[in-house]
């Protein structure tokens, strides 16, 4: 759940939600397909994301067999080159073939393992986006348990949280505790808004020296200036990156 009370999200009739899925992963080949209580992960996600109600929604497939089970579902899929370095380039690619006038000025990386993400942090996401200084939004949650602070497959972010704000400027973000001293750690959340213009200047950056350090992509952007900022959301949203989580997800998709 969101911790701002307000429902309205930014760029209401000009976003775009964009799902990158591709079949290979180490941990879970053929995730996309993968059956959750009988429907395809990309269905779930597809149905999470509709459900934002934000604007119209889009998967970024490398694979007919993944376009075939989108199309199945009533949704759109773009088929996209499968030799994408990252799901922004796939997102990027799915976005100007579909909207090649620039219709869309705001456009919502949703990844396509997340198939009980509440629509609420689709929104969530848009909203550091109100300020035009913002070139890229996405989301944070406090960090309740303690085995998460140092745990380098937790991703956290140093964020700038003013005077009880529930958006704020995210200063770095690190696989270590930052920052340092008193005070709460934050746990980066991978699903982004981007403004147009912002997410053309990304993909036609080169990696970075931070990013290619810390494994984390969104470093490219702060290194070459660019402003990300944060919206705070309750939880973090449950990722499936292998078969025991399809069986948590069936779960939590039951008792929803």
């Amino acid at each position: 759940m969101v911790s701002d009370s307000k429902t309205e999200p930014a760029f209401k009739d000009n976003a775009v939600v964009v799902i990158p899925a591709r079949m290979a992963s180490s941990r879970l080949p053929g995730k996309p397909l993968a059956l959750i209580n009988g429907v395809p992960m990309i269905v779930h996600v597809l149905r999470r994301a509709e459900e934002a109600n934000v604007g119209p929604v889009l998967v970024a497939c490398s694979e007919q067999e993944v376009a075939d089970v989108v199309h199945d579902a009533g949704g759109t899929a773009i088929m996209t080159d499968p030799d994408h370095p990252s799901g922004s380039d796939r997102i990027w690619e799915a976005l100007e073939t579909y909207d090649p006038d620039g219709k869309f000025d705001a456009i919502v990386n949703v990844q396509g393992d997340l198939p009980t993400i509440e629509a609420s942090a689709v929104q969530a996401a848009l909203r550091p986006l109100a300020d035009p200084n913002v070139d890229i939004a996405t989301l944070v949650a406090e960090i309740t348990d303690p085995e998460e602070r140092t745990n380098p497959n937790v991703v956290k972010a140093a964020v700038a949280f003013d005077n009880n704000s529930m958006i704020g400027r995210a200063i770095y973000f690190s696989r270590s505790p930052v920052p340092s001293g008193d005070g709460p750690l934050y746990h980066h959340i991978g699903l982004y808004a981007y403004r147009r213009a912002a997410l053309a200047r990304f993909v036609a950056l080169p990696p970075g020296l931070l990013e290619a350090r810390e494994r984390l992509e969104q470093l490219r952007a702060l290194e070459n200036g660019m402003r990300i900022d944060a919206a705070l959301v309750d939880t973090v949203p449950f990722g499936v990156d292998t078969p025991a989580d399809l069986i948590r997800a069936a779960e939590m998709l039951n008792l929803s």
